[in-house]
């Protein structure tokens, strides 16, 4: 924990109780107060133009936590140097403001420690505290600074009772805040019977110890002297002033790795001996007694240690030793929880495993009864199967005899259907070529029509052209007697193209007589085939008709081709 952190706990309880309302919030003229107590404590020089500047007048209302943290920040902690304040002062002034409304002693007198005394107490729980806000001390740190308390009074700590209390708090088993833990210090709960003096001793050297700062005597370099000085143990430097207000400062001693501490036998009147050496001087000490020394020696090592090791501060490295060895202890303790809630799981799994393993002996034992039953009913089942198949297997050897003296009737009767459907794939082919033959007639007989009618077309085209000559010769005759000569060699020219065109004409009619001709010899044609239709007609029904086993083979004129004949009759009826 360094610097600004111890500062921040002891100002986070000025700026709470300054928070009388308790809404998060302080008026800006508390915290311009409070800023410029604190510039005079941590010795600052005072900036009023900030001050003024960021605690001005306006209608902002009073200042969070979390609005006053940028300027305390900025002008205040940054500024801080280490060594250059008197801590003390500063703790004593945030534990003033926050005293006055929090700090509630016996008004009879009664309380087990002194105000001086729970100041001391509050500044070791802030030493203590955890570095999480509001601040707490857990209870393993309740009962170590219980435990240094009583030990400094030889007094051992009952440890159940501590447990009970913390157990009927509402938040004891999470920790305690300062206000809790000095109730319980001043009921006199785990102090009964101590006096306040011996109390007050006790809570002076656990301070002492933890702050690491007391009286020694020490010998001068140049006069030799002894004289009594006020000792602050840092981890870096062993600082001496000349009272326990730490106004003036006398002088340092710089630790580093080439120190070293060692005891000293008494000489010069002094006792309780020890020197601190460094590389460039040798320090000489007494202490008050035997204790004293041992405690100053072992400390002033461990700071030496903790330089070289790179850390802070004895107490600081227990405290954290403490909070590692609480962490490892909670992940024990939910790792054995983990594991017993594991092996619950097991044996319960193991349980319902045995359950499940009995039923299933049941049922294996049920399942087996069954078995017998229906294996029995099986060969029950089998032994009439056997004789039903029996029974079945001769008559299925009889069944087959008289079905093999069926498939060669059988045989017999498909040899005669392949034959005979054989014999009607070829009068089918034979039929399909008649059809084509007819289908060709027939399409030459409307080529022929079609050719006659257009020579009929062409006749009457020129029978028209003649009567249109014929009456325009008539014409001409009655209509100029006079143009007779010039008319005439007309009509020779006419004459000669009627004889043109009855030429033609003649062509035209012995086309037509030919193409008569053709139209008789394509009847002739379509009469033959029809007749060879008919004929296949008729030879087609007579094979169509199936052959029974035992039939005879009948004549029958109906058929498949039956219906050709009428089709055929329409047909030569349309051809005449």
């Amino acid at each position: 924990m360094d610097l600004r952190a111890e500062l921040l706990k002891s100002i986070w309880y000025a700026f709470t109780a300054l928070d009388v309302e308790k809404s998060g919030k302080v008026s800006k003229s508390q915290l311009k107060v409070l800023s410029h107590n604190l510039y005079t404590v941590l010795c600052i020089p005072h900036d009023p133009v900030a001050l003024e500047e960021h605690f001005r007048d306006d209608d902002d209302g009073p200042v969070s936590s979390q609005g006053y943290m940028p300027y305390l920040n900025k002008y205040i902690l940054d500024k801080v140097e280490e060594g250059a304040f008197v801590k003390e002062n500063f703790d004593e002034l945030c534990w003033t403001l926050t005293a006055k409304k929090n700090y509630k002693p016996d008004r009879n007198g009664n309380s087990v420690v002194s105000h001086q005394d729970a100041f001391k107490l509050w500044c070791l729980f802030n030493f203590l505290s955890e570095d999480k806000y509001p601040l707490i001390m857990v209870p393993d740190e309740v009962e170590y600074l219980l435990k240094k308390i009583c030990t400094a009074m030889n007094v051992e700590l009952n440890s159940c009772e501590l447990d009970d209390y913390l157990s009927q708090e509402p938040q004891g088993q999470g920790g305690l805040t300062v206000w809790q833990f000095l109730d319980m210090v001043n009921s006199g709960r785990f102090l009964r019977g101590i006096e306040q003096e011996a109390i007050s001793m006790a809570v002076e050297e656990v301070y002492q110890e933890v702050i690491e700062d007391g009286y020694l005597w020490k010998k001068g370099q140049l006069r030799r002297n002894w004289s009594e000085r006020w000792f602050m143990l840092k981890p870096s430097v062993l600082s001496y002033y000349m009272s326990e207000e730490r106004k003036e400062k006398k002088g340092s001693i710089v630790l580093d790795k080439h120190c070293c501490v060692e005891v000293l036998p008494d000489r010069d009147g002094k006792r309780c001996m020890f020197c601190v050496k460094t590389s460039s001087r040798t320090y000489e000490m007494s202490a008050s007694d035997t204790r004293q020394r041992q405690e100053w020696t072992l400390a002033i090592q461990t700071a030496i240690r903790l330089q070289a090791e790179g850390k802070k501060s004895l107490h600081k490295d227990l405290k954290q030793k403490r909070r590692e060895q609480r962490e490892q202890r909670e992940q024990r303790k939910a790792a054995k929880e983990e594991e017993t809630q594991r092996l619950k799981q097991l044996q319960e799994e193991k349980e319902r495993k045995l359950q499940e393993l009995e039923l299933l002996k049941e049922a294996q034992r049920q399942a087996e009864v069954l078995l017998q039953e229906e294996e029995q009913r099986r060969r029950q089942q089998h032994e009439e199967m056997q004789r039903t198949l029996e029974i079945q297997l001769r008559e299925a050897e009889q069944a087959r005899a008289s079905m093999q003296a069926e498939m060669v009737l059988k045989e017999a009767e498909a040899e005669r259907q392949r034959k005979r459907i054989l014999e009607l794939e070829d009068m089918q082919e034979r039929l399909q070529e008649a059809l084509q033959q007819e289908v060709k007639a027939r399409q030459d007989e409307e080529a022929v029509r079609y050719a006659q009618a257009r020579l009929l077309a062409e006749e009457e085209e020129k029978l028209k052209e003649l009567m249109k000559l014929k009456e325009e010769q008539e014409e001409y005759i009655i209509k100029t007697q006079r143009e007779k000569q010039v008319l005439k060699q007309e009509m020779e020219n006419k004459n000669k193209c009627l004889e043109e065109a009855q030429k033609q004409l003649e062509e035209v009619r012995v086309n037509r007589q030919r193409v008569d001709q053709d139209v008789m010899a394509a009847q002739r044609k379509l009469r033959q085939a029809s007749t060879n239709v008919k004929h296949w007609n008729v030879q087609m029904n007579r094979l169509m008709h199936p052959i029974g086993p035992g039939d005879k083979r009948t004549n029958v004129s109906g058929g498949v081709f039956a219906g050709y004949q009428p089709l055929l009759s329409r047909r030569d009826s349309s051809l005449k």
